[in-house]
């Protein structure tokens, strides 16, 4: 119930904010809403999210005939990757989740290449946030402090990265080249060229 509430409650702050946001109680009625709403010819871009890789968004949308943009499929060059992640900016429909959500309605994000944000914020036609109860805070600070002892972390561990934070837990701000931390945004409104949609489901999702 405690879960519910808090999610109605950053539901509102974030239509009060201009954001076209829902609740759903659980991961299964969101996939199920998105598969419905996201056309099979439509083009669609996958920002790096540990929230869709558990939902198997990716295999759903290609097996029933969607053009994916996933820059993180395995055996793809530098250069591959590279031309993906710019298909995502111009997409009918780009899918991410977020580090952080506010329950004043804010989106708090850090990349390391800055692809997923940038497409969160201008480009696509349509962009849908999917992101689990679990990443609600209560203000910019909290925010910024999950970022650095939960999703940095976890990112890095995922990522095979040789930073420091995947032996502490948390950030040190590391300064080496290998560094996923480069790129820090807020989204306090919706865009006004932006279609954003956000979906908050009653569930632990990503980190």
């Amino acid at each position: 119930m405690h879960t519910e509430t808090l999610a109605l409650q950053t539901v509102e702050a974030l239509q009060k904010n201009r954001f076209t946001a829902v609740y759903f109680p659980t991961a299964t009625e969101a996939l199920e809403q998105l598969l419905s709403e996201i056309p099979v010819e439509a083009t669609v871009g996958i920002g790096g999210s540990w929230t869709l890789i558990q939902l198997e968004l990716v295999e759903k949308l290609e097996a029933r005939g969607n053009t994916v943009f996933c820059h993180h499929k395995p055996g793809l060059t530098p250069a591959e990757i590279l031309d993906i992640r710019r298909k995502q900016l111009t997409c009918d429909v780009f899918l991410t989740s977020t580090n952080a959500l506010t329950k004043d309605g804010w989106l708090v994000n850090t990349d390391a290449t800055g692809n997923r944000v940038a497409a969160m914020i201008f480009g696509p036609k349509k962009v849908i946030v999917l992101t689990g109860a679990n990443k609600i805070v209560d203000n910019l600070e909290e925010a910024q402090e999950r970022i650095r002892t939960t999703a940095a972390p976890a990112n890095n561990k995922r990522l095979n990265r040789p930073n420091p934070c995947v032996k502490t837990g948390y950030c040190v701000d590391c300064q080496g080249p290998t560094r996923l931390c480069n790129v820090n945004t807020i989204i306090h409104k919706r865009p006004p060229a932006s279609n954003i949609h956000v979906w908050v489901v009653g569930e632990e999702l990503g980190y």
